[in-house]
């Protein structure tokens, strides 16, 4: 940095602090997370630091080995592949992962800013969410790079982020199942506040449009992504034996699972009785019985990709695309077959 850049920082952090009436070094705790700070203060210097859209220059931590990861569950499968993307690259990269909860709607949990700034990682991951403006204006005060894996919601430009063909994936599962001669489709989707869920929906949508079928809004169902949700949705798609689908396109393999528990509680077979499709390919596609036909997405990569934009931006690197969208595609498997006369 220059003598004229340092300058003009300790320039701005001057005024910040006579405007708060705090001390430099109070401002300095604020941008650098350190506890030892009166709430009602540190709420103070925030605002002022957003009001004149303070922006630190330079890396906030050069030479940090710490990449974070922010992730409500990596219990599952899906979370599962997450970690081993983000993992591979930063092992490459000689770094290590900081693995941060956040709360079941997927933001950040309360406490995790001020502590993440202590950490002072390279970069920060977030997963499956729709960061808040908070955050976003809080992760650039600090130079932190950030990038969001398979997004929540709608992102504001110059966010980087990696996702998935979503609206492809559903189009896919449905339009397989209508090749194999079913009519009587049904869709369990995910979360209702997750954008992938309403793209493989319309997905699915549009491969029943497309094929002049009529979608029965009683067969739509949103679910969690658990298992526990295909449960309750297949306890309503299966209940009358005289008017259930022959097909259900579910909205990831975990919820597939909970339909074929219900199916063979009802005594249906799968695929003979009922032709089922999940999507992500996770391991659970592998070990169902039968396996699972379900849609490929590539979440370890996706999770590689954000991490690799991450780390360019943290060494100051230009990144021209921070914004991907990776293909998914179709794996048929034993889950599905043609519909009984």
């Amino acid at each position: 940095m220059s003598t004229t850049q340092a300058g003009r920082e300790r320039t701005t952090l001057s005024m910040l602090a006579s405007e708060a009436g705090v001390s430099m070094s109070t401002v300095s705790k604020v941008l650098n997370g350190h506890a030892d700070v009166a709430p009602a203060t540190r709420q103070r210097v925030e605002l002022l630091l957003d009001e004149h859209e303070y922006r630190r220059r330079g890396s906030a931590a050069t030479g940090s080995t710490l990449v974070e990861l922010v992730f409500s569950d990596l219990s599952n499968p899906w979370g599962t592949e997450v970690m081993a993307g983000v993992q591979e690259v930063a092992h490459q990269e000689g770094m290590s992962v900081v693995l941060s909860p956040s709360s079941a709607r997927h933001e950040p949990s309360p406490g995790w800013l001020p502590g993440m700034l202590r950490r002072r990682p390279a970069g920060v991951l977030l997963v499956s969410t729709e960061p808040a403006e908070q955050i976003t204006e809080r992760l650039a005060s600090r130079s932190i790079p950030f990038a969001v894996i398979d997004p929540a919601g709608e992102l504001a430009p110059g966010i980087a982020a990696v996702g998935s063909t979503n609206w492809a994936g559903g189009l896919a599962a449905t339009r397989h199942l209508i090749e194999l001669g079913h009519t009587r489709i049904a869709a369990v989707s995910g979360h209702a506040h997750q954008l992938c869920s309403w793209a493989r929906l319309d997905g699915f949508r549009s491969a029943m449009g497309s094929a002049g079928l009529p979608v029965r809004e009683d067969w739509v169902h949103m679910g969690d992504f658990l298992p526990s949700g295909g449960r309750r949705a297949a306890e309503s798609l299966l209940d009358d034996d005289d008017d259930r689908p022959t097909a259900i396109f579910a909205g990831n393999d975990m919820q597939a699972l909970g339909i074929i528990e219900v199916a063979r509680e009802r005594g249906l077979r799968v695929p003979e009785d009922l032709s089922l499709v999940g999507y992500d390919d996770t391991q659970v596609a592998m070990w169902a019985r039968p396996r699972l036909t379900t849609v490929h997405q590539p979440i370890r990569r996706m999770a590689a990709e954000a991490t690799r934009i991450v780390l360019r931006l943290a060494a100051g690197e230009a990144v021209e695309r921070q914004r991907l969208e990776l293909a998914t595609h179709l794996v048929v498997r034993d889950s599905t077959a043609r519909p009984r006369a």
